[in-house]
C-alpha cells in the first residue's frame, strides 16, 4: 500500500520557476516609487517570504503603511506580468500527474496568493491536477507557522503520517517539522541541499521529477 496518501507542495521555486518575474515586478515598482532598488540577490533571496516580510527586506523599512502601499502598487504590476512569466519546471505537470494517477490527492501551500496560483494552472490547462490550494490569503499565520499544512489535513482528512511535503526553503521544513509530517527538500531555490538537511526530511532532491521515483520507492 502507498504510503502517502497526500503530497503538499509548496509553489515558487519548487513546482515553478517565477523569478524573473517577480525580479521585474520589483524593479518596475521600486522604480516608480522612487525606491533604492538593492538589486537581483537582495530580491531573490526574499521569494516565498509572506510579501510583508520580503518587502520590509527590500524596502529597508518596518513601517506597515510603507509596505502595504507598495505592496498595492506591486500588485498592479504583478497582475500584469507574473503569470505570463511563470513557467512550470520541466517535470512538474508529469510528477503531479503520475501521483494522481498513483491515486493520491495534490495540494498546494504557499506564500503567493490563491487566485494567482490557481491562475497559472488555469492558464497552462492542467488545474485537474490539484485538489486544494492554501495561500498567504488562507491563513494568519504564514510558513513557517504548521497553520497551512494543518488546515490541509482538516480539508482532506488524512493522517499526518500519510503526508508528504515539499519545498525549497528552510520556512518550508520548518512549517512540515512543526506540523509533524514528512518533508522532501527540492534545491532549486535559494535554500542549499545542506540547510534543508538540517532538518528531519525522507529525501533532498535536485528536481521535482525525482518525487516520482520516491513515491514509487513508498508503495
Amino acid at each position: 500500500m502507498q504510503k502517502y496518501k497526500l503530497y503538499l507542495f509548496d509553489f515558487d521555486y519548487t513546482l515553478v520557476n517565477s523569478e524573473a518575474a517577480i525580479l521585474k515586478c520589483f524593479h518596475l515598482t521600486l522604480a516608480e516609487q522612487g525606491c533604492t532598488d538593492p538589486g537581483d540577490d537582495v530580491i531573490r533571496h526574499t521569494i516565498g517570504l509572506p510579501m510583508l516580510k520580503a518587502c520590509g527586506i527590500i524596502l529597508g523599512t518596518e513601517d506597515e503603511a510603507k509596505i502595504r502601499a507598495f505592496i498595492k502598487n506591486y500588485t498592479v504590476n504583478a497582475d500584469r506580468y507574473m503569470t505570463a512569466g511563470t513557467h512550470f519546471y520541466p517535470h512538474t505537470v508529469a510528477t503531479l500527474r503520475t501521483l494522481r494517477e498513483q491515486g493520491a490527492k495534490i495540494g498546494i501551500i504557499s506564500s503567493k496568493t490563491r487566485h494567482r496560483i490557481q491562475e497559472k494552472f488555469d492558464q497552462d490547462g492542467v488545474a485537474d491536477l490539484v485538489d486544494h490550494i492554501l495561500g498567504s490569503d488562507d491563513v494568519q499565520e504564514h510558513k513557517p507557522s504548521p497553520e497551512g499544512i494543518n488546515k490541509a489535513l482538516a480539508y482532506f482528512g488524512v493522517p499526518r503520517e500519510a503526508v508528504l511535503y515539499t519545498g525549497d526553503s528552510y520556512v518550508d521544513a520548518g512549517a512540515a517539522q512543526a506540523a509533524g509530517v514528512d518533508f522532501a527538500g527540492v534545491t532549486t531555490g535559494t535554500t542549499c541541499a545542506a540547510d534543508l538537511a538540517t532538518y528531519p526530511h525522507v529525501a533532498i532532491l535536485q528536481d521535482i521529477g525525482e518525487l516520482a521515483t520516491l513515491a514509487a520507492a513508498q508503495g
